[in-house]
């Protein structure tokens, strides 16, 4: 007799960024936002810490379980920051 085995485990999320026209930002492997307004949007993503610039900057979509974001305006830059930054985390950050 066959015995049936499922998974649970989670699978480790991909990171996936596509901008269209400068205007809009989907990705995925968000790990957590950590802050935003309409000028920067920070967050951690399984590739690492990302700060997203530009103006007019807002939030459409965000699924922390599915990893997914959706930000709408313009976007004039992407910066990621250094393995040891993104393993700090937004507290270790703030608290130095």
């Amino acid at each position: 007799m066959a015995m049936l085995y499922e998974d649970n485990r989670k699978q480790p999320m991909s990171h996936l960024l596509t901008l269209t026209d400068r205007k809009r930002l989907s990705l995925s492997g968000v790990e957590e936002v950590d802050a935003f307004d309409e000028e920067t949007v920070t967050l951690s993503t399984v590739g690492g810490a990302l700060t997203i610039r530009g103006s007019g900057l807002k939030i459409n979509k965000l699924s922390l379980d599915g990893g997914e974001l959706l930000v709408e305006g313009r976007i004039d830059g992407l910066e990621y920051a250094g393995e040891n930054e993104r393993r700090r985390g937004f507290l270790g950050r703030l608290l130095g």
